[in-house]
């Protein structure tokens, strides 16, 4: 199949997985051709079956805001002429799946009929998509897709919830690339670089971003410090960056903070963690939370969003309601105090994520692809 991926090129969960799902189509025989304004961040794998197709958006005076959105189009329309592509995946609605209905409408005046998947993925439906501004637009783009599919059961029901969807939507989780996460042995992930033999390594990978409470992160490791010998590495950068780094410096835990900014590599930083952090005000699935329990790391969270479809209660790790940090700093600290009791958390942590792996997974997008051609046919 000739398959084009439209997503955000960035370290955010949606442009992650569109960028490892086209590197698994790819790996598979798959002609793949990415289409957006830069190189996706996690576009690391060379291989004849990827193409990149970058977006360039032309200065013009007349613009107060240059139009994205209609040079995506208009490229997507490019590269689906010149190389015949048969499915447009596009990962966002806002605004992906509106410049992909546009693009299709462009290839039908000239007897081009480009199927067209879009997948919800969190931001663009809870947030951007029920915004006044771009309600309409939003339904619109959603109810005129071939085929709709949401990351999570959670973000399945917000979007019927928030829209008027005349369309079936599908639930396909996100997934794991298990080859991408060998088992590391104890001479390879050298914890004393990072922390003293004592000491309990915590994580929190994110975009700093005010919905994931990053605030709470500091808070929670302040608390569960105080119990048990700690350190906090942060991976990922954001506005809320400066803000906790204050935060840190008024608790006197600074130095207990590595800022490690953003990579490449999380799941080799993963290999360093005892406990992964993730207390946001949403999640529709909580990919970073699953990558982490990939890596043998219990996660405390919140129960928002479609985090309890990834993160079993007493099981995986633990969670808690929005904000409640004395509750999740407890569950932290009865995880790590004992090293039995962590190790089996370790190992629950990682026979879940394996229900997530990408063979279990890209069958189902598979099918999805395979069924919009058949009807088409």
């Amino acid at each position: 199949m000739k398959i084009g991926i439209v997503c955000y090129p960035t370290f955010g969960g949606s442009g992650v997985v569109a960028t490892e799902l086209g590197m698994a189509l790819a790996q598979r025989g798959h002609q793949v051709y990415f289409i957006t304004y830069k190189q996706p961040v996690r576009l690391d794998f060379l291989s004849a079956n990827i193409h990149f197709h970058e977006v360039f958006v032309e200065e013009y005076p007349l613009f107060h805001f240059q139009p994205y959105e209609l040079a995506l189009s208009s490229k997507i329309v490019e590269v689906v002429r010149l190389h015949n592509l048969e499915i447009l995946h596009v990962h966002y609605a806002i605004p992906h799946a509106y410049a992909a209905y546009m693009a299709k409408q462009m290839l039908k005046e000239i007897g081009i009929d480009i199927k067209v998947v879009t997948t919800l993925h969190g931001t663009d439906i809870t947030l951007v998509g029920s915004h006044p501004n771009y309600k309409t637009a939003v339904e619109f783009s959603i109810n005129n897709s071939d085929v709709v599919t949401t990351v999570s059961e959670s973000l399945r029901k917000d979007t019927l919830r928030l829209f008027n969807i005349t369309k079936h939507i599908d639930v396909i989780h996100n997934f794991i690339d298990f080859e991408k996460y060998p088992e590391i042995h104890s001479e390879e992930c050298q914890r004393h670089t990072i922390a003293n033999e004592n000491e309990r390594i915590i994580t929190h990978v994110s975009n700093l971003r005010p919905v994931k409470r990053v605030a709470d992160v500091i808070t929670i490791f302040y608390k569960i410090q105080k119990e048990i010998p700690s350190r906090l590495l942060l991976v990922g950068e954001g506005p809320d960056r400066e803000n906790i780094e204050h935060q840190a410096k008024e608790l006197g835990i600074l130095d207990k903070v590595l800022f490690l900014g953003n990579s490449n590599e999380v799941n080799k930083l993963l290999c360093y963690s005892d406990l992964f952090l993730l207390p946001s005000e949403t999640e529709s699935f909580g990919l970073a939370a699953l990558e982490a329990m990939a890596a043998r790391t219990p996660v405390i969270s919140t129960n928002s969003g479609g985090l309890p479809e990834v993160n079993i209660q007493g099981v995986t790790g633990f969670l808690s309601n929005v904000g409640d940090t004395d509750d999740m700093a407890k569950n932290g600290i009865y995880i790590l105090e004992d090293l039995n009791r962590l190790q089996e958390f370790k190992q629950n942590a990682l026979q879940q994520a394996k229900k997530f792996g990408i063979e279990n997974v890209l069958p189902s997008y598979m099918a999805v692809y395979k069924g919009i051609l058949n009807n088409c046919c």
